[in-house]
């Protein structure tokens, strides 16, 4: 059973950046794609982002808008989300997630999800 453990979460300013770290409990995750998603209060889990097991293949959500990067570690089993200029609508638990098969498309249905942080964008 695959653990992802985030970390990194806070409360920030508009336009401030705030960097993300999910670290896996398995070494078998640098064979996964990771990515992550997002839940606003009141709304449902919203794809972010997601990364291929080499990096090679990356999506981003359309209202990502070049702010945030995704990048993995294999050697750590961590994969990061740099967000710079965050506004408040991206206030939100930010979630982790890993799957063992191949990445597609932004429509991803990932089999393991961490337990999330709490990023918080004030205006």
């Amino acid at each position: 059973q695959v653990q992802l453990v985030e970390s990194g979460g806070g409360l920030v300013q508009t336009g401030d950046s705030l960097r993300l770290s999910c670290a896996a409990s398995e070494r078998s995750v640098s064979m996964y794609s990771l990515g992550w998603f997002r839940q606003a209060p009141g709304s449902g889990r919203e794809f972010v982002t997601a990364i291929s097991w080499n990096g090679g293949l990356i999506y981003y959500a359309a209202f990502v808008r070049g702010r945030f990067t995704v990048s993995r570690d294999n050697a750590k089993n961590t994969v990061y989300l740099q967000m710079n200029s965050l506004e408040p609508e991206d206030t939100a638990v930010y979630y982790c997630a890993a799957d063992p098969g191949p990445l597609y498309s932004t429509k991803w249905n990932p089999s393991y999800w961490g337990q999330g942080a709490q990023v918080t964008v004030s205006s």
